[in-house]
């Protein structure tokens, strides 16, 4: 104990000195404080190599990379490999993204973006995603995603469904014969269940499925055609019916269960009719922008060929006189 120091203070100081060395070692272990100095680092190299080039930078000569930055670097490569990156990896992503800086203000100051119709696309898209920004700022209640939803029931709506099994005439093997020979297959197998050992035997292999389970008419549509659609949701249950025309050929169906259409309850899309919510707000928001953004310019565009200086004929072409003195044509 040093003279004139308190006994209860003498006592403190080695606990104290422990709690500053726990809290020292703890951020000599931190990574962001390791990327932090290996970008002060660089920083100060490049300072020292360029030392003749005068002490103030011009500020559009100036790259700064911020913590964040620096973190953004680090998250990307551990989400890449899982891992974290070694001091020459870092070092390596660091002049990455200066050269990408550089590289991109060096082609801004030659007027590369000029006229450039991939860049024009990616900046209107950017103004795009901004005024869209602030539609998805807003956070929906219970009700007011209510209210619109009664609004647009139609968009919820739940097609039918119906599943049925079906025989198939070919037209392609049996040409002009094919309805004909539904026709009386039909007439055969009425009173037959669906499974009747007979309906196999009067048709031809399909080359898909011979049943097709709870089908929406979309779905139907896609793959047998819209009339063959629209002719199935006509059609009772229980009982071998047609024959019906598809893309394919003719068919006698037998429609085992229809599941008839209907709107869903609030609650049972709530988190559907959310998203469709929030895309009708930003499409709201993007015309409300662009209409206010386009009330700010005029757009000319070329006048209308002249109909009489387009029927007029061509003027012959001008002679060439020849010239004496050898020079070439006048």
């Amino acid at each position: 104990m040093t003279a004139g120091t308190p006994p209860d203070v003498a006592a403190a100081r080695p606990g104290r000195t422990r709690s500053f060395s726990r809290l020292g070692r703890r951020w000599l272990r931190e990574p962001l404080l390791h990327f932090a100095a290996l970008g002060v680092a660089l920083f100060a190299a490049y300072g020292y190599l360029h030392r003749g080039a005068g002490a103030a930078l011009e500020p559009s000569r100036r790259i700064l990379l911020t913590v964040d930055d620096l973190r953004q670097l680090d998250t990307y490569f551990e989400a890449q490999w899982h891992r974290q990156p070694t001091p020459d990896e870092f070092a390596q992503m660091v002049e990455n993204k200066v050269q990408e800086e550089i590289l991109y203000r060096e082609a801004l100051a030659i007027g590369l973006d000029k006229d450039d119709t991939i860049v024009k696309r990616r900046m209107a898209q950017k103004m795009q995603f901004l005024a869209e920004d602030v539609a998805a700022a807003h956070e929906p209640a219970t009700d007011e995603l209510r209210a619109w939803y009664q609004k647009n029931t139609a968009r919820f709506a739940l097609p039918s469904r119906v599943s049925f099994r079906h025989l198939y005439f070919a037209t392609d093997r049996r040409g002009a014969r094919a309805h004909d020979d539904a026709v009386s297959a039909l007439a055969k197998l009425a009173g037959q269940p669906e499974d009747s050992p007979l309906a196999a035997s009067l048709a031809d292999p399909f080359m898909f499925q011979s049943y097709y389970g709870d089908r929406t008419p979309d779905e139907l549509t896609k793959e047998f055609g819209p009339l063959f659609a629209q002719a199935v949701a006509k059609l009772t249950p229980r009982a071998w019916q047609g024959p019906i025309e598809s893309g394919y050929g003719w068919h006698l169906v037998f429609v085992d269960t229809v599941v008839p259409g209907r709107v869903p309850d609030f609650e049972e899309v709530e988190s559907d009719v959310k998203t469709a919510w929030l895309s009708d707000q930003k499409a709201q928001a993007w015309n409300k922008a662009y209409d206010a953004m386009r009330a700010k310019y005029t757009v000319l565009l070329p006048a209308p060929p002249d109909a009489s200086a387009a029927a007029a004929p061509a003027a012959p072409p001008r002679r060439q006189i020849p010239d004496p003195s050898g020079e070439g044509p006048q």
